[in-house]
């Protein structure tokens, strides 16, 4: 599948459209992959960690960056090919403000590293995340977001 990137910020620093559009394929990496071994509360192979695993649903050929971590107490969902960086959280459930949810992160989206996800939320297909962006609401299909709490900064076309 091929999607082109149509930044909404138009002309940045002197630049051009085109300088923001760059096609995003899938790719051949994942061509060997197999489900990690998933322990309750240990370090996979890959060093990311999931509590509540039970709770817990993992899509075909995904990829969970290092030193992620998965609270999957009221469910979580990742569903196939979708990419998590470094370093990210997803909570589905904060005992700071005592929200509960499942996380879903739906078909082919990516959430750059070091982002955090909140309870009761759906990262729709395709959607692509900044790195340190924090998600407090729904992410709809085929859009870019990131931030503090996180803004749609573009669109995904068909191209």
């Amino acid at each position: 599948m091929c999607y082109k990137i149509r930044s909404a910020l138009g002309n940045v620093g002197g630049g051009t459209r085109k300088a923001f559009e760059k096609k995003i394929t899938q790719n051949n990496r994942f061509e060997n992959w197999v489900f990690p071994e998933i322990e309750e509360g240990k370090p996979t192979k890959y060093n990311w960690v999931i509590q509540h695993k039970d709770n817990f649903e993992l899509g075909y050929k995904t990829d969970i960056g290092a030193f992620s971590y998965i609270n999957a107490k009221y469910g979580v969902t990742i569903e196939d090919f979708v990419q998590i960086g470094s370093h990210c959280s997803l909570y589905s459930v904060s005992t700071i403000d005592n929200k509960q949810g499942q996380v879903r992160l739906k078909k082919n989206c990516k959430i750059g590293s070091h982002s955090v996800i909140m309870p009761n939320i759906t990262i729709g297909e395709n959607a692509i995340i900044g790195a340190f962006s924090f998600i407090n609401c729904d992410i709809p299909d085929n859009v870019i977001v990131a931030g503090v709490p996180a803004k749609e900064i573009g669109k995904l076309t068909r191209k």
